[in-house]
């Protein structure tokens, strides 16, 4: 499945008196590698929940291809196109790799009757290796998704997204808890996944040596409004974004 075209108008969400995503507008284009950075508590983390359906918008709309998916339920947004990956250690922590695509995959299909058999169809088999192959799981195939490393389980959580043939695919810090080599495989992983599938990919990082080495546009969330965005080198020289979030040191660094 390529790409698909997300829209974001004027999403606001508040809790009470706090607002924490603010009027966010923002255009994905088809096939496109975005990052969405800023401080802790820009809303980054909430506006990935508004466009999944995790929580509902206070004000404004999510656009998938030019209809509004705004409101509907969270299994009806995966089948629309938007994938976000899973807690696999918490989902299915007794599965294997293999067993835990094929999970996925007949769960979202509503094919459960057969989730728990020796034998899953032939065709989601196929599938399964297919996703693992792309990932480089093959080699874990039969290991169970909770004796694998934090950094294969996180790859985990993004095969199994991938599995559902996502146009839309959203990652929340994909390398959050790991060392800097397995950080760097990781995320050329990412890349290399993006490539090969033409999806649109957004993913939410803190290493500003990985957004700006991978990511073709960069948006800025502070206080849960859009500050910036552009390419990766219009915003590290940002004079609004190098004083809320760079820094000038960082921002001077020769882009990697």
């Amino acid at each position: 499945m390529t790409g698909g075209r997300l829209e974001l108008q004027g999403l606001r969400k508040s809790f009470g008196g706090v607002v924490a995503t603010d009027d966010v507008t923002l255009t994905f284009e088809p096939g496109t590698l975005s990052a969405i950075i800023g401080p802790n508590g820009a809303g980054k983390t909430t506006l990935f929940h508004l466009v999944t359906g995790k929580l509902p918008p206070s004000a404004g709309r999510v656009l998938l291809d030019g209809e509004d998916i705004t409101g509907l339920d969270r299994q009806a947004i995966v089948r629309k196109g938007i994938g976000r990956a899973f807690q696999v250690a918490n989902l299915f922590p007794s599965f294997t790799v293999a067993e835990s695509l094929a999970a996925a995959i007949m769960t979202h299909e509503g094919r459960t009757a057969r989730l728990f058999s020796a034998f899953p169809p032939r065709d989601i088999a196929r599938r399964a290796e297919e996703v693992m192959e792309l990932c480089g799981l093959s080699p874990l195939a039969r290991r169970p998704a909770r004796h694998l490393s934090h950094g294969d389980q996180k790859l985990l959580d993004v095969a199994m997204a991938l599995a559902l043939d996502p146009k839309v695919l959203l990652l929340d810090e994909p390398t959050a808890g790991m060392g800097p080599e397995e950080r760097w495989r990781m995320i050329e992983r990412v890349y290399r996944l993006w490539q090969a599938k033409g999806l649109t990919l957004v993913f939410i990082e803190h290493d500003m040596d990985i957004v700006f080495r991978i990511a073709e546009s960069v948006r800025v969330l502070r206080y849960g409004a859009v500050l910036a965005e552009g390419t990766p080198e219009e915003v590290r020289r940002n004079p609004a974004v190098i004083e809320a979030y760079l820094g000038a040191e960082h921002a001077l660094e020769e882009a990697p």
